[in-house]
């Protein structure tokens, strides 16, 4: 794109599971040129490492104790990375371990922990800070970036949601069956939802985007076409 300054766009992505954030996030971010930051992937880590140290998830000070005692680095993709940002815990590369069931099944506990959150906000914020960015996750335009140049709501319905996170998984090797898979993400849209610390919730200023009917690359364009509106750049 010849407009440099849609690289210097701060873009918050919010959404709820298998809504087709990370996918789009990422390659709208590489469309303008500026960093990609999956924020759900640092929230998988720290339950990733909750779980290898086997706390048990309803022990909120020990998590926040280990979260605060944790590097977590968020390195671009690879021919490795199954088209994902590349996830470091320690020095130790966890990208595909974060994939799994057992991960997913607690992330969104562990995302409701208000000192997990309060740190993993810090460290979100100062990578945005650094110029043109695009976050996704559930409460960027809501928390982390409440100054977001453009906020972007994506949905689908639960049946799309749940056919889109079985395709990920077959990528990774896993086979789950279509009920199973469904209510996770009924699950994890309860959660989300009613936490009270920065609950999942479409901001006042966001657009929001239902991907149902959408090709990745529709919804890409259709959020290209948000920023260049919003930088007074000419669509035909």
């Amino acid at each position: 794109m010849p407009n440099s300054n849609l690289g210097k766009l701060v873009v918050a992505i919010d959404g709820p599971a298998g809504a087709g954030k990370s996918t789009v996030a990422q390659k709208v971010a590489d469309a303008l040129g500026c960093l990609y930051l999956d924020t759900g992937a640092m929230y998988r880590a720290v339950t990733w490492l909750a779980l290898q140290n086997n706390l048990d998830i309803e022990d909120v000070d020990a998590i926040v104790d280990l979260v605060n005692r944790t590097e977590i680095v968020i390195k671009p993709k690879d021919e490795t990375s199954g088209g994902r940002v590349r996830v470091y815990v320690n020095g130790t590369e966890i990208t595909r371990d974060i994939r799994m069931p057992e991960v997913s099944a607690f992330v969104s506990p562990v995302s409701t922990i208000a000192g997990v959150r309060k740190t993993l906000l810090e460290q979100q914020r100062k990578i945005a800070t650094t110029g043109g960015a695009v976050l996704e996750g559930r409460d960027i335009g809501t928390a982390v970036l409440p100054n977001a140049d453009v906020k972007i709501y994506l949905t689908a319905s639960p049946d799309v949601r749940t056919h889109r996170r079985i395709n990920d998984l077959a990528q990774l090797g896993q086979v789950l069956d279509y009920d199973s898979v469904l209510q996770d993400i009924k699950r994890r849209d309860e959660i989300d939802s009613t936490r009270k610390v920065d609950p999942l919730r479409k901001a006042d200023d966001a657009i929001e985007v239902n991907t149902d009917h959408l090709s990745i690359e529709q919804v890409v364009e259709k959020i290209l076409e948000i920023c260049r509106k919003h930088l007074g750049i000419a669509v035909d």
